[in-house]
């Protein structure tokens, strides 16, 4: 089983994003992505996703500590401020997996020289990059 992103010692790094509905996006991320549950709920959950994980929660208003910040899903699928970003060494392979497995992706892989890669959306629409690494960088 997965770890806690809880570290004893120096950081984790964890990607948040808000869902609609967060059973929904968990099923995509371990089904569809293959990743891990670690904490599973209503509100919240986490999801080991090969060296790191993806927290999910539900949208809601400003909190003491972050006064004026409303969390959302994103509004509009034609704009995005971050994405995550996924590294595999198959793309083809992942490509062929994840769309048998129901993930529908903006475009087929796309050789852009130093990379190969491909862009898919959540349930919720959120942006995620698949890439390959092509060549060496220099």
């Amino acid at each position: 089983m997965a770890n806690f992103p809880a570290p004893r010692e120096g950081i984790a790094l964890t990607y948040f994003i808000v869902s609609s509905d967060v059973a929904r996006s968990r099923r995509f991320y371990t089904e569809v992505l293959g990743g891990e549950t670690v904490l599973e709920g209503d509100e919240l959950s986490i999801v080991a996703l090969a060296n790191g994980w993806v927290t999910i929660g539900g949208g809601g208003g400003p909190t003491e500590d972050k006064p004026g910040v409303t969390l959302e899903p994103p509004s509009h699928p034609e704009r995005a401020s971050g994405f995550l970003n996924i590294r595999v060494a198959d793309i083809a392979a992942a490509y062929e997996k994840w769309s048998a497995l129901g993930a529908e992706f903006l475009t087929a892989p796309i050789d852009r020289g130093v990379e190969i890669r491909c862009y898919l959306r959540d349930p919720d629409g959120h942006l995620i990059e698949v890439g390959q690494l092509a060549r060496p960088i220099e």
